[in-house]
């Protein structure tokens, strides 16, 4: 289902359904790790790093390095890995596995969200608009492989991607946080 057809109806009833309305990414709907739903609203003020996560990928050690990031940037940031087995096979686990492993191997606190697809004909609709111009208004992307991630403004504005060899400290991310 498109990104224009889930939205439809938030949209008010006299605001015109054309190109011209922009679809915020505040009102896309997700689920945490758990089932329970996120709020992406909560996190308005705040930049936002997506990031599609897997647990056997040679660039999950990155977990620890975005849970580093979080707890140095906490009050300006929020990290929201993205768990997604369409790369490889490398996160097969269920909610409690991958909670477990995140968990246990990198202490990870910070947001988890269900496991979901990223690319393809099922592509999620938060995936739809970080990888879609015509949703995000600044540029299309592909998705190459897990731990690629989407840096995102505190106004709700996709800021740019990284491919899974750039780490979280990486001054291209670190120059919009500092």
């Amino acid at each position: 289902m498109s990104l224009n057809a889930i939205l439809r109806p938030k949209l008010n009833r006299n605001q015109s359904n054309d190109a011209s309305n922009e679809i915020n990414l505040y009102d896309i709907e997700i689920n945490a790790l758990n089932g329970q739903p996120v709020h992406l609203e909560t996190f308005r003020g705040k930049y936002l790093l997506f990031v599609n996560v897997a647990s056997q990928c040679g660039f999950t050690k990155q977990y620890k390095a975005l849970q580093d990031l979080q707890n140095k940037y906490n009050d300006k940031l929020q990290i929201i890995g993205v768990p997604c087995n369409q790369f490889g096979g490398q996160e097969p686990g269920n909610a409690e596995d991958i909670k477990n492993f995140c968990s246990v191997n990198y202490g990870v606190s910070f947001l988890i969200t269900e496991k979901i697809e990223v690319k393809g004909n099922n592509q999620h609709p938060l995936y739809q608009w970080l990888t879609q111009k015509k949703y995000n208004k600044v540029k299309s992307s592909s998705i190459r492989w897990n731990f690629q991630k989407y840096l995102i403004s505190p106004d709700g504005k996709l800021i740019d991607y990284y491919y899974s060899i750039t780490q979280p400290n990486s001054s291209k991310i670190l120059k919009h946080l500092n």
